[in-house]
């Protein structure tokens, strides 16, 4: 096991997932601008052929990653740190957060997939593409809702307790499919708490960074942060609230995308 205690240890550790994180945020910023952005949004799939689709979704999967880098790996960095205080070695972190963010590729990819088949369905049905001004307010409900609901306070539970999560699912043996399994457990916690916000993402439609900072601090507190089950009700009844008022036509109640 590594000296987690001397100072060159915890700088390399730090700059590592710093470097990662901040690396994330400006490839976002940099493919938002660019001629590449629609490649990364949902609509990616429409219209592609059997034969295009495949590029397509792969493309939208690597966007969704280096988005789920940004926003989702800094609210797993308690149980990043604990896994490296007893791992026998740094490496294995890399398969670790390779775990991680596979489960939310496929969150992803799935994703993707559910958007092809419902833009499918909604064309199919003239009827269905005039009340497409629901979905807006369907997403909020649905992100809204969910935070109040037992699998999201279930999944919380797991993810804001990594050491006994570690201590629960570590057993060392084959270290690197170990820390991998690991990873993907964890990723399937942190998928059930905060998949409906994640859809949120999905409905903006492409990369849009004020939407991944408001959506990335709220699970980042709600599952990093002492006081974070405090924040979990508010975000449920703002994001419900919100729905609502667009469900209702409330006059002047902007529409998030």
């Amino acid at each position: 096991m590594a000296d987690f205690t001397h100072p060159l240890e915890r700088w390399l550790y730090g700059g590592a997932l710093a470097g990662l994180i901040g690396g994330a945020w400006a490839a976002l910023g940099l493919l938002g601008a660019s001629a590449y952005a629609p490649y990364f949004s949902h609509a990616v799939a429409e219209g592609a052929g059997p034969a295009a689709l495949g590029s397509r979704a792969a493309l939208f999967v690597v966007g969704w990653e280096i988005m789920s880098v940004a926003m989702m790996l800094p609210s797993s960095l308690p149980l990043v740190t604990v896994f490296r205080t007893i791992a026998p070695r740094s490496s294995l972190l890399v398969p670790l957060i390779a775990g991680y963010l596979s489960t939310w590729g496929l969150f992803g990819l799935a994703a993707l997939l559910a958007d092809a088949g419902l833009h499918t369905v909604f064309d199919l049905f003239p009827t269905l593409q005039a009340r497409s001004d629901l979905i807006a307010p369907g997403l909020l409900l649905t992100a809204g809702l969910f935070q109040f609901s037992p699998l999201k306070h279930s999944c919380l539970t797991q993810c804001r307790s990594p050491v006994g999560f570690v201590m629960r699912h570590w057993r060392g043996g084959r270290h690197v499919p170990q820390a991998f399994s690991l990873g993907v457990r964890h990723g399937i916690f942190c998928v059930g708490c905060c998949w409906a916000l994640m859809l949120l993402m999905l409905g903006v439609g492409g990369i849009h960074l004020g939407w991944m900072l408001a959506l990335g601090a709220i699970m980042f507190v709600e599952k990093a942060v002492s006081w974070g089950r405090w924040v979990t009700a508010p975000a449920g009844g703002m994001l419900t609230l919100w729905g609502l008022a667009l469900f209702l036509k409330v006059p002047g109640m902007p529409r998030p995308f």
